[in-house]
């Protein structure tokens, strides 16, 4: 899977999920650091184009790139803050981007997610589907 990963700095937490994605047989590209909105816009352009299967991102917080990455059509990034989002993100709401706090997420903490969320898969729910449509 080409996954694509954005950030706004350079941190350990990136090189480390750079370098898990890669171990996982997944084909991991990194984009040069930019500020957090040209960050989210780059990855969520590629993922809803499919010049990428999916995205990671990061920002301080991870809010920002989350609200910026979802105003792209066809993309629902999830901001996750541990394995259990990162789960339910997939298997409700079919998610394609995540996104990462650099502030909070630890290696150990990244690792623990990303094992949730390749190990998910999105199951159709007719409940939840309302969440997939465009509502405007």
């Amino acid at each position: 899977m080409k996954v694509l990963v954005g950030t706004d700095e350079a941190n350990p937490v990136v090189e480390h999920v750079a370098t898990w994605l890669q171990r996982h047989g997944h084909q991991a590209e990194m984009l040069a650091p930019a500020l957090w909105p040209l960050a989210a816009r780059g990855v969520a352009k590629a993922v809803a184009s499919g010049a990428a299967d999916e995205g990671i991102l990061f920002c301080w917080t991870g809010t920002g790139v989350s609200i910026a990455a979802n105003k792209v059509a066809g993309i629902r990034a999830a901001l996750c803050a541990d394995a259990e989002t990162a789960r339910g993100a997939r298997l409700w709401n079919n998610a394609n981007v995540l996104c990462l706090s650099l502030r909070t997420t630890t290696p150990a903490l990244a690792s623990e997610i990303l094992e949730s969320w390749f190990g998910t898969q999105y199951v159709p729910n007719p409940g939840d589907d309302a969440c997939l449509v465009d509502l405007e």
